[in-house]
């Protein structure tokens, strides 16, 4: 044994040191005797769950567990504990290499050893704890609200930005702690709740062969917990978790049988939670990596632990998806250029660049040097002003010398968007601002790419200033005022020129053309969502083809139309226009009654509501506009039923954009959404193979959505 310093964990240093004369007398130990200074990293994240101070524990367990190292001194932070003679398993065995079989059933010896000690012998508990001490769901849903209060919160004004950009909502621990499921009752006991291959010192004397370290995370709970984290931190290559489930359950069988019941059943929950809390300190301290260069081979290994924690919290989290690397190296990358100056090639870099897209010319109110300001402020947005939409990422940033509040558009990376796009969204602002027309829309002020080659665009932000307070939608319907201010801007579009946008569009019939873009997409849906549409009964290309040819409509003057009038796409504001229109991404030009019709689809709209917009819509517009609008509006209802039994399905199957409010309504309902299009279809309830593949369908009552993968066998 050499002094100096010992591998330390991610919060402390351990230093070896032989004792002086003065301290050995202080803690009753001959000078010289080797001693661990245990010494906090100052730079280290808060990124732990802790019940107690390390020295209350090791105190507390010193005659049950004589083996453990003790407490010999304490000041402030700093702790002298005793030596523990040996190698750590990681300098013999890292990991991800399989473990000995021998030295596993010691890990589960000691472990088995842990559960014998009860809550008397222990310091008192923070409060909150379950009261019950066999109350195994009750324990797992302190830990989730405890890793959300001791992990997630504290870190979330510098990090929960970078959280949203990646897809984490900021409640997602604590939806975790609901969905816990009733499990069996086990008795609680002391857990180490670190147990990994730092923290299991192989002695040289072989008495006892091994020694728990680094106590500063036991705690008090269901030894399944201590099995889950053991089994997670290890490293244990998948082959042999079974191998060490098996021992442990063979040696608290000999201890205390009654911790093991329910074993098979509930162990998943608690490594799900294990996966799920690790994505907190995992995301944060490869972020915090790329402090020491941005270099693409530090970039590269950022984005694949990121991507690593990402997938194995996915599932425990409900997240509806997990971005691409591409995506994610991306996000890191501002992230870290908004943080501070960083250095390569010995160069201190602090540029943002960025190249303007010729298409538009700079605004003259929003400078290019405003761009960099506000490509700096985007990367260290805090989470309450980052949305992630169906197909953009948007971050609202206030810049220095800019009197108003901008938002930082960027599409999101491999979305597979089945609803195409025709115009550009930038082209659509720019002809509504030049028309003047009475329409609320966001100002389009920038069209560029960075210098990471990520287009994004920047618009003015229509919701509160207040960057605390969310931008309110209709979600739940209009109200009387909201639906005059619609119907009102929805006229106003029909008075904006459309030719520069769309010059073929008056020799196109807008509903022949629809139908074939409806059948289009049928045709173009992955195989998987195919089959599965015809076992729900729902027709393929050619029959929907057939069925929708027998439909004609009144052809009318055209407008240029919005397309996706969906709640989160209105932002309520006070004053006459009562809601401002966003995300123009699916422009079109066509019917104007089909996109008044479609809002109603994509909107809870009541008869009353439905009823005082058609009758002003017609009203203000000219008959060319709205001839026969009450007999066709109906067939424009019936097709987006339609429409939207296939694209919600093809999002079950693929779990696209489930993370996007407007999808997760939609998805969470299908089940009403495929009776409402077989019955626009005029096809009659078929009755499937298996009928429980319908009742397993979203029926509107299941609360928030999570991603469903569903199969099917012929």
């Amino acid at each position: 044994m050499q002094n100096g310093v010992m591998s330390g964990g991610h919060h402390n240093r351990n230093y070896v040191l032989p004792l002086t004369e003065a301290m050995a007398r202080h803690v009753n130990c001959d000078p010289g005797t080797p001693v661990t200074v245990r010494m906090p990293r100052p730079e280290a994240l808060p990124v732990v769950i802790r019940t107690w101070h390390e020295a209350e524990i090791l105190d507390a367990i010193e005659d049950t567990l004589p083996h453990v190292p003790r407490c010999l001194a304490r000041r402030g932070g700093t702790a002298v504990h005793s030596f523990v003679e040996g190698l750590p398993l990681s300098a013999v065995c890292p990991n991800g290499r399989p473990v000995d079989g021998m030295l596993v059933k010691a890990m589960a010896g000691l472990l088995a050893q842990m559960s014998r000690v009860r809550g008397e012998a222990l310091p008192s508990l923070p409060d909150g704890w379950p009261r019950s001490n066999k109350d195994s769901q009750g324990f797992l849903r302190t830990l989730a609200h405890l890793a959300d209060r001791q992990i997630r919160h504290p870190n979330w004004r510098d990090f929960g930005g970078l959280f949203a950009a990646l897809g984490v909502p900021e409640d997602a621990l604590i939806r975790l702690a609901d969905r816990v499921p009733a499990m069996a009752r086990r008795p609680y006991s002391l857990l180490h709740a670190d147990l990994h291959r730092d923290n299991v010192i192989v002695t040289y004397r072989g008495e006892p062969p091994l020694i728990c370290v680094d106590w500063e995370l036991a705690t008090y709970g269901d030894p399944l917990h201590d099995l889950a984290t053991h089994l997670v931190r290890m490293r244990y290559p998948e082959s042999q978790w079974g191998e060490v489930i098996d021992a442990w359950a063979n040696a608290v069988q000999r201890v205390r049988p009654a911790v093991a019941a329910g074993l098979a059943k509930d162990l998943r929950h608690y490594v799900d939670f294990e996966r799920a809390q690790s994505l907190y300190p995992d995301v944060m301290r490869a972020a915090k990596s790329l402090e020491v260069s941005l270099e693409q081979k530090y970039l590269e290994m950022a984005t694949q632990a990121v991507r690593r924690a990402l997938e194995a919290a996915a599932e425990p989290l409900g997240l509806a998806s997990v971005p691409v690397e591409s995506e994610i190296e991306r996000v890191l990358h501002r992230w870290q250029l908004s943080r501070s100056e960083w250095r390569t090639d010995h160069r201190t870099v602090t540029n943002i660049g960025w190249e303007p897209d010729g298409r538009l010319p700079e605004a003259p109110d929003f400078p290019h040097a405003a761009v960099l300001d506000a490509l700096r402020e985007e990367g260290a947005a805090p989470a309450a002003q980052v949305f992630k939409g169906t197909a953009h990422l948007n971050t609202v940033v206030r810049v220095p010398g800019v009197a108003f509040p901008v938002i930082v558009r960027r599409k999101v990376a491999a979305v597979s968007r089945r609803e195409p796009t025709f115009l550009s969204e930038h082209a659509v602002l720019q002809a509504i601002e030049q028309s003047g027309a009475a329409v609320a829309a966001p100002r389009v002020l920038v069209l560029g790419t960075s210098h990471t080659k990520d287009p994004f665009a920047i618009h003015t932000y229509v919701g509160p200033h207040d960057s605390d307070q969310a931008p309110s939608h209709p979600v739940h319907g209009l109200l009387p005022h909201e639906a005059d201010g619609l119907v009102d801007q929805l006229w106003a579009l029909a008075y904006v020129d459309y030719r520069p946008l769309d010059p073929t569009a008056e020799a196109v019939r807008f509903f022949d053309w629809l139908r074939e873009l409806l059948v289009r997409l049928v045709d173009e849906l992955p195989k998987e969502t195919q089959r599965l549409a015809g076992v729900l009964g729902l027709p393929n290309k050619r029959r929907l083809h057939e069925i929708l040819a027998r439909h004609r409509m009144t052809p009318r003057q055209a407008s240029l139309l919005h397309g996706d009038l969906n709640p989160w796409n209105l932002v309520r504001r006070n004053d006459r226009f009562a809601l401002t229109i966003i995300d123009w991404e699916m422009a079109m030009v066509g019917d104007p009654l089909y996109d008044l019709v479609r809002h109603m689809h994509l909107t809870p709209t009541r008869p009353e509501i439905r009823a005082r917009m058609f009758q002003r819509w017609c009203s203000a517009l000219p008959a060319t506009h709205t001839k026969d609008w009450e007999r066709d509006w109906h067939l424009y209802r019936w097709m987006e039923n339609i429409r939207s039994a296939y694209v919600d399905l093809d999002r079950m199957v693929t779990g696209a954009s489930l993370d996007a409010p407007n999808v997760s309504r939609a998805v969470d309902s299908y089940g009403v959404t495929l009776r409402a299009a077989k019955g626009s279809l005029g096809l009659p309830p078929r009755e499937l193979s298996n009928p429980y593949l319908v009742r397993a369908l979203p029926d509107g009552d299941h609360g928030t959505t999570r991603q469903v993968r569903l199969s099917v066998g012929m």
